[in-house]
């Protein structure tokens, strides 16, 4: 109906319950002179008055009160958190809440000390914000170091967009270091796009979180959207920064694998705490097992086979006896040459109960040392004890570094590391920046074309000349130290380009 249709009716309306009959009322009148007639007030029906009323307030709505019923009740903004819990709220133009929404199971036991996200409905967009980075913190989402939130806002006018991606990254900090909690804060914007929120609408995942796995796919194509979607934000941007190699076995499968380990699997007195590790040199999950009589337990859960590289076998029956007691021959004499890569298969060493064996304590001294087996050109291990405790005692060297290593046979705990530089021999080859380049950008799954603000640089550090190659893509800020002779990745970083 238009405006001039409405108009229309609504003069009608009022002539019918108004009349405009002035001189025939005149003419029925006789002239009295000196009596006055009193005329009460005529005052219309309350139901007509009311109808009256609504009809020019679609008046109002179909002219300028449209334009306030927009500002205030149309969408102009998405706003997703992600950690594990997904929730997305719609805010207009004036920053108010219109409608909050858990995306997953987990989101909604966070919301529903909100009323399920309703008691945010008008609240100011940051003070709703407060609130769930305060609920995911008491409900442990975000109390590991390694732990991140993802803070990502849909809008296709990109100002505002980065407007509100700052105050909301400043709003959520401020609470994170008020609550002491020490995880850190990621956070992206997105033009509007049918595409990616359908994505998003299938997989009951934000639209932020469906790029993330975008990204991911774009990396590996081998990759399933589905599978990447039951990730945390936290091992999704562990796996876009290392290129996506593969996929993830999940927090959940390590977990599992840690507690069928340790022989407690489903035994409800464990609690666990699972912390993804993926941009590791050894990729892994650190699974940490608490058991209220025998105390804590940690285990490196590989991050793609599920193996477990460090952590004591069996608690339950190795609690019965002393910890790696017994009367059991050595893992095996002093040996030399390239180690093999860590194992759990049936050539493993195991000394007593409680032994991690030879191979685990090796993978153990790597990872902390930083290095991966196939970079070790000398090694020896002995099995020792010290005190009552079997310990693994393991020198290797890395190029012109030397390492010594201690390590405890029953936890896979480091007890001591050393390391000496010895000095690098002088590099007879280089590579050439190109190549260097080349091997980046292979590294990060991503091509030159895609790239902008190349950087390719030769340096020398204790010796060894190394091209440091800085380039960004993808909305990603990238840096690697590439070995000029033989063109090994030294070091890799990778963060959002803010």
């Amino acid at each position: 109906m238009t405006d001039q249709e409405l108009e229309r009716r609504l003069e009608q309306a009022l002539s019918r319950c108004a009349p405009d009959d002035l001189e025939g009322v005149l003419s029925r009148c006789q002239a009295r002179a000196d009596h006055v007639v009193p005329i009460a007030a005529y005052r219309r029906p309350k139901r007509i008055r009311n109808w009256i009323a609504a009809c020019l307030a679609l008046v109002l709505v179909g002219g300028g009160g449209g334009m306030f019923y927009q500002q205030a009740y149309a969408v102009t903004s998405v706003v997703s958190l992600d950690v594990n819990p997904s929730i997305e709220l719609k805010v207009n133009r004036q920053e108010k809440v219109l409608s909050c929404a858990a995306l997953n199971e987990e989101a909604a036991a966070i919301l529903s000390e909100m009323g399920g996200g309703a008691d945010l409905k008008g609240t100011k967009l940051d003070v709703a914000v407060n609130a769930i980075v305060g609920a995911l913190v008491r409900h442990g989402y975000l109390s590991s170091i390694s732990s991140a939130i993802l803070i990502s806002v849909e809008d296709n006018d990109q100002n505002r967009a980065a407007k509100l991606q700052q105050e909301l990254t400043a709003t959520v900090d401020a609470v994170l270091q008020d609550q002491s909690a020490g995880a850190s804060v990621l956070s992206q914007t997105l033009p509007q796009d049918a595409s990616l929120e359908e994505l998003a609408k299938e997989y009951n995942i934000s639209t932020g979180k469906a790029s993330l796995v975008k990204q991911a796919i774009s990396l590996n194509s081998s990759l399933d959207f589905e599978a990447l979607a039951q990730l945390s934000v936290e091992e999704l941007t562990d796996l876009v920064e290392t290129g996506a190699p593969g996929m993830p076995i999940g927090l959940s499968a390590a977990q599992q694998a840690a507690e069928e380990y340790a022989g407690v699997w489903g035994k409800e007195s464990v609690s666990a705490e699972v912390d993804p590790e993926l941009d590791e040199r050894i990729a892994h999950y650190e699974v940490e097992l608490y058991h209220p009589t025998l105390g804590e337990f940690e285990y490196m859960v590989d991050a793609y086979t599920g193996e477990i590289l460090i952590g004591q076998a069996n608690i339950l029956q190795s609690s019965l006896t002393e910890s790696g007691g017994g009367n059991t021959s050595s893992s095996g004499n002093s040996s030399s040459g390239n180690p093999s890569s860590p194992s759990t298969s049936g050539s493993t060493q195991i000394g007593s109960a409680g032994d991690i064996g030879s191979d685990k304590a090796k993978a153990a001294a790597f990872q902390h040392a930083g290095v991966s087996a196939s970079e070790v050109t000398q090694l020896k291990l002995e099995r020792d004890e010290d005190d009552g405790r079997i310990e693994y005692e393991i020198e290797f060297w890395v190029g012109g570094t030397e390492y010594d290593c201690v390590v405890d046979a029953a936890s896979g705990s480091i007890l001591k590391m050393e390391r000496e530089d010895h000095g690098i021999p002088e590099q007879t080859g280089d590579i050439g920046s190109e190549e260097a380049k080349t091997v980046a950008l292979n590294h990060a799954g991503v091509s030159e074309s895609e790239t902008t603000k190349m950087k390719v640089e030769l340096d020398e550090d204790d010796g060894r000349l190394q091209y440091e190659v800085e380039f960004k893509a993808g909305g990603m800020e990238y840096e690697y130290t590439i070995d000029a002779s033989s063109g090994a990745v030294l070091e890799h970083e990778s963060d959002w380009d803010d």
